[in-house]
């Protein structure tokens, strides 16, 4: 058993959202039992003692929609003259050039890296969205095996899409079906599995139906790009549909669970009708003000009581950033200095969560007695007093990813002290750096 004591211990629990000198008592995977520290010492005498030294104790955070594929993207020349100037030729310049170049090498090497990036921030679960169009059959094996490795939680998927003909549009689907009955098999909970869809505009109605008859053959969602750009609506509209809701809902895409990500131009009266589909939306602030097409309307996603969660779309492996960017842009987008503070906090810690339980199945984002003990130490000790009312205005204003220094995943520590324990770091940031330059010169 390993009991962590002396610490802030926010629980994320509204019965007991803070203990202060407080202690978690893990036995395997799970969290055994949570209470003052000198109460869980002599109860406890032969666990093994670790010293919080008055840092915030916390859950680990959960990403719901990421790109582990797009680390070799950084500081990368694209070679091609005029700079993007709009949404639609940042994907044609950078991000469908980069998918179709990526071999095995690449795929291991980018999401291993991406994967320990985000343990040094202190994510704990990734829902991950892949391309790699040169290289189908086995990519996301190639994942799992990195997600392993390290031992993060991670729901994978491919990126179906038309935009390279019909022959690769087929192999994605069938990459996505191989392993999501793969890993049913292998019952492996850390590891979950999705159908991913690009986004409709690249998506022709042949492979929908497709896509469609696989997910209610397979009993699984989807995870796809929803109206993240103009050009999205416009081809639905151009299509003859009212815009990318109403096409993705005629043809089953958005259901129960679906993922979708951004949902930026949305139209105001598609908003019931994604409500009734059951699916979900997730925020991705910072890639969405990056790529300049606009701020989605969260607001309206609340009022019509759409779960919404928050992911980083790969822009920053830091969620702790995300949640003060999600903040902000909807206080900057509506000119209200209120909006914004309820609806990223429940994105981040309430509906995070519940995507995780439906999605892999398992209880974590809380310190709770039997939840997963997947949890991390913060090098936060404030000017001011935590208390139960404060500790949100504590994480927006004061934590970043950087002060996480120790990250615990089903009762293992993966990284203590800033030191990645379960991998040689070191070697794998040089490997990592070989291979990005090998990319770049393919690309």
């Amino acid at each position: 058993m390993l009991l962590i004591g002396n610490a802030t211990v926010l629980t994320f629990d509204e019965e007991t959202p803070i203990i202060n000198n407080g202690a978690v008592l893990i036995e395997g995977i799970k969290i055994k039992e949570i209470g003052e520290t000198e109460v869980l010492l002599q109860k406890y005498p032969n666990a093994v003692f670790k010293n919080a030294q008055d840092k915030i104790l916390m859950p680990g955070l959960i990403n719901t929609h990421t790109h582990l594929y797009s680390t070799f993207a950084k500081g990368m020349n694209l070679k091609t003259g005029t700079p993007p100037q709009n949404f639609l030729e940042i994907l044609e310049k950078l991000w469908w050039r980069l998918d179709n170049t990526l071999n095995e090498n690449d795929i291991y090497y980018s999401a291993l890296f991406a994967i320990l990036e985000c343990i040094k921030n202190g994510v704990t679960t990734i829902f991950d969205h892949h391309a790699s169009f040169n290289y189908i059959d086995g990519s996301l094996d190639i994942i799992a095996q990195a997600a392993m490795e390290v031992g993060i939680r991670a729901n994978l998927c491919y990126e179906v899409s038309d935009r390279h003909g019909q022959t690769k549009s087929d192999a994605s689907l069938k990459e996505n079906e191989r392993f999501i009955r793969k890993i049913r098999v292998s019952q492996n909970d850390k590891l979950g599995g999705m159908i991913g869809l690009h986004a409709s505009f690249t998506l022709e109605d042949r492979t929908l139906n497709k896509a469609s008859e696989l997910a209610d053959e397979l009993h699984v969602p989807f995870h796809i790009h929803v109206a993240e750009g103009r050009e999205d609506l416009q081809d639905s509209v151009k299509r003859g549909y009212m815009g990318v809701v109403d096409r993705l809902t005629k043809f089953k895409i958005l259901r129960p669970h679906t993922l979708a990500a951004h949902g930026v131009h949305i139209k105001k009266e598609e908003i019931p009708i994604l409500k009734e589909s059951g699916a979900w939306v997730v925020h991705n602030p910072e890639s969405n003000m990056g790529n300049a097409v606009g701020a989605a309307p969260i607001k309206d996603f609340f009022d019509h009581e759409i779960l919404t969660g928050l992911g980083t779309d790969a822009y920053t492996h830091d969620m702790f950033e995300s949640i003060k960017v999600a903040n902000l842009l909807q206080k900057h987008q509506l000119g209200d200095p209120q909006a914004g503070w309820n609806e990223v906090y429940n994105m981040a810690f309430n509906n995070n969560i519940q995507i995780v339980s439906n999605l892999l199945g398992v209880e974590i984002g809380k310190i709770k007695e039997n939840f997963r003990a997947d949890l991390i130490i913060v090098d936060y000790i404030p000017p001011t007093p935590i208390e139960k009312d404060n500790v949100y205005s504590h994480i927006l204003f004061g934590v970043n990813g950087g002060m996480v220094e120790t990250v615990i995943i089903d009762g293992k520590i993966i990284m203590d002290n800033r030191e990645v324990t379960v991998l040689d770091y070191e070697r794998i940031h040089r490997r990592t750096r070989e291979q990005a330059r090998r990319f770049w010169e393919r690309f």
